[in-house]
């Protein structure tokens, strides 16, 4: 049974669901897909009502980008950024999250409705970030980085990634449940493309069952990366093919959710993934009865 992420009050995203999808706001000028970016609030709040027709269960609002080599953004200029948006679209008909590291951002987001907060840092690089969660016990994901977006692709390095990873996640889900968040609002996030090249990227997907072990769902976050320009070449705008293959083998593996630029592209590709799986269960032939 998929063990089940509670936000307060006891919502679950996408309950009865057989996947979720957490459909990407980038409120920036810079992010590193450039057909998503929507700075101006009018174009944030389009884009997200967009995708909550297409199908997601959560919309992820970013401010800051977090791609190789961004620069930091000023949290004032963050939360600038946010609160019109996050007003327009509470009670919208999605769960709202916000991915921010900044402890001030995450108090406002969660103030003004947002049910997660979605932190690249591991609430380890604004010392106030903890005492936040442990306050409102909003949903969280946890992911791992290997270090900030303007120097973690500066040669990362691992003796295991898996391993180290697996590590990771033991020590800070014990440090978050034990300051008092619950652990049944934890998600875990590998952070592809986060202080990591291609072979380590490769290597925790194809891993991902081994993070299960945990008992919290998994989220994953590929969707258009440069893992797939390093594989093949493609430029971010013809990444969508590969990025929906991705997701459905993904699903198979026990991944549920997916944090995705193109939500009605994925619905479809999980809906599929679901219906081909239903159909080999009830085929009565073997895969050695075929001709």
């Amino acid at each position: 049974m998929r063990p089940a992420w509670r936000l307060a009050a006891g919502y679950q995203p996408a309950f009865g669901s057989a996947f979720g999808i957490m459909g990407i706001v980038n409120c920036t000028d810079d992010s590193f897909y450039a057909q998503t970016r929507t700075p101006r609030p009018r174009q944030a709040i389009r884009r997200a009502l967009d995708l909550i027709a297409q199908g997601a269960h959560i919309l992820d609002l970013g401010a800051e980008s977090s791609r190789p080599y961004a620069q930091a953004l000023n949290p004032a200029d963050e939360r600038a950024r946010l609160l019109p948006v996050l007003t327009s679209l509470k009670n919208r008909g999605a769960f709202l999250s916000v991915d921010t590291w900044h402890a001030k951002t995450a108090a406002m987001a969660l103030d003004c409705g947002c049910s997660i907060i979605n932190d690249i840092s591991a609430a380890r690089w604004d010392p106030e970030l903890l005492d936040v969660l442990v306050s409102w016990k909003p949903g969280y994901v946890l992911m791992h980085s290997g270090g900030r977006p303007w120097e973690m692709q500066d040669n990362p390095v691992y003796s295991d990634v898996v391993d180290e990873e697996l590590r990771f996640f033991s020590e800070q889900m014990n440090r978050l449940v034990r300051a008092g968040l619950p652990e049944e609002r934890i998600v875990l996030d590998l952070g592809i493309g986060f202080g990591k090249n291609l072979s380590h990227n490769l290597a925790l997907l194809r891993a991902a069952p081994r993070f299960l072990s945990f008992g919290r769902p998994l989220l994953v976050g590929l969707s258009m990366k440069s893992l797939f320009q390093k594989l093949f070449g493609l430029a971010t705008q013809d990444r969508v093919l590969p990025t929906q293959v991705a997701c459905a083998l993904l699903l198979e593996r026990g991944v549920f959710w997916h944090r995705v630029h193109h939500v009605a592209e994925t619905r479809r590709t999980l809906l599929l993934t679901l219906a081909m799986q239903q159909k080999a269960q009830n085929d009565p032939m073997s895969s050695s009865d075929v001709p």
